[in-house]
């Protein structure tokens, strides 16, 4: 089976270099692979000393690298899919909008650089595509921008039928739904169901995850425990933490022993926070990581004894439902955060959960519209929301 591993971390702590040793791992494993990027600031050219650029190109044996220009792909792969855009804003406001002024609109950039990497994976013959984000916070955009498109296009557009079905997972299982046949779809009908497969495809946990890259560093661990957080809240499988940059012990430097001191005990509080979740240890190198050479040294020091390194490692589900004798509980695994940080809502159809700058609305299965919420309690890191 195919897989798709996508890397985020907090800016400056060495994900594309991660990133660049897991693709340059699997391609000396003799599966062909490919290693995008979908940082608008590329530096994949600079890491493998090699030009690359907005069409895939070879960097070794059985390894292809792509910096992926949004605008590029649009123009190019997604022509029809833009003409579906341009309906939808045309049945939204009538007098219509230039297409260069709906590319501009935020998270287009996001989507369409996720809509190229479905378009790899379905229609190319690479086994493995390894993703290299941008920063945590452009990341979180980026893997939330289908799924909150689909919500918008949900309430503009009569087309809950078919969707909401699909995406949940209590009428997936109590439903079968038969898609209708997409010649007879319109572009908006098509563009919806796009975006559901798109979904589909990166909450697949047979497929998909998320590996996060972090340094021991209080800011960054801060950072990384959130960014766990948030990608649980959104149902994303996590099944690695990569602690790179650390310090060797044996340094016999006063100057070091204190960074030594400070390192362990950030390291320590990486093991006790996700401690489920498998964990690599990156040595600090003496020289930048730029080259095949260079990136190798990840290869042979940290990945060599792990061969399990792409399967895919069972994390604690992120949101279910379960059945009670009175009606459902939703169940969320929000980790590292304390219960006054959670804010529940239920606003028409849809649970609306709050947590800092963040919320995320969950259209509520068919079989619970007409239910209320009774009680939404927190629990040992997890969220229940009780219908009856």
């Amino acid at each position: 089976m195919k897989r798709i591993l996508i890397f985020t971390g907090k800016g400056g702590v060495g994900k594309t270099s991660v990133a660049a040793a897991h693709a340059l791992k699997s391609s000396q494993e003799g599966k062909k692979t490919l290693i995008v990027s979908t940082d608008m600031a590329h530096n994949l050219g600079d890491l493998f000393n090699v030009p690359i650029g907005k069409d895939e190109v070879a960097v070794a044996d059985n390894l292809y690298a792509l910096e992926i220009d949004p605008n590029y792909v649009m123009e190019k792969d997604f022509k029809d899919l833009m003409r579906a855009f341009s309906n939808m804003i045309g049945s939204i406001n009538p007098e219509g909008a230039e297409m260069d002024e709906f590319t501009m609109m935020p998270g287009m950039d996001e989507l369409f650089a996720l809509l190229k990497i479905q378009e790899l994976h379905d229609n190319s013959d690479y086994e493995r595509i390894i993703v290299d984000c941008a920063p945590t916070g452009e990341t979180l955009s980026l893997l939330k921008f289908p799924e909150l498109m689909c919500w918008y296009m949900d309430k503009f557009f009569p087309m809950g039928k078919v969707a909401m079905r699909i995406l949940s997972p209590v009428s997936k299982s109590l439903f079968k739904i038969q898609l209708p046949d997409r010649h007879a779809m319109s572009d908006i009908e098509t563009l919806y169901v796009k975006l559901i497969e798109l979904q589909e495809l990166l909450k697949n946990k047979a497929v998909s995850s998320v590996r996060l890259v972090t340094i021991p560093e209080k800011m960054v661990v801060e950072e990384t425990k959130r960014n766990y957080m948030y990608m649980k809240l959104y149902n994303y499988n996590v099944d690695g933490i990569f602690i790179n940059r650390i310090l060797p012990t044996d340094i016999d430097n006063p100057f070091f022993a204190e960074w030594i001191t400070i390192q362990k005990k950030y390291i320590a509080e990486i093991e006790a926070c996700f401690e489920e979740i498998p964990k690599y240890y990156i040595p600090w190198y003496d020289t930048d990581l730029l080259g095949l050479d260079a990136i190798n040294r990840i290869c042979d020091d940290v990945f060599a004894k792990r061969a399990d390194l792409f399967e895919i490692k069972a994390d604690i589900e992120g949101e279910k439902y379960e059945q009670t004798e009175t009606g459902y509980n939703l169940k969320l695994y929000l980790p590292n955060i304390s219960k006054d940080e959670v804010a529940v809502n239920l606003s028409g159809s849809d649970v609306i959960v709050k947590i800092g700058n963040y919320k995320r609305n969950i259209p509520m299965p068919n079989s619970l519209r007409g239910m209320a919420v009774t009680s939404a309690k927190f629990d040992q890191s997890t969220l229940i929301i009780a219908f009856q």
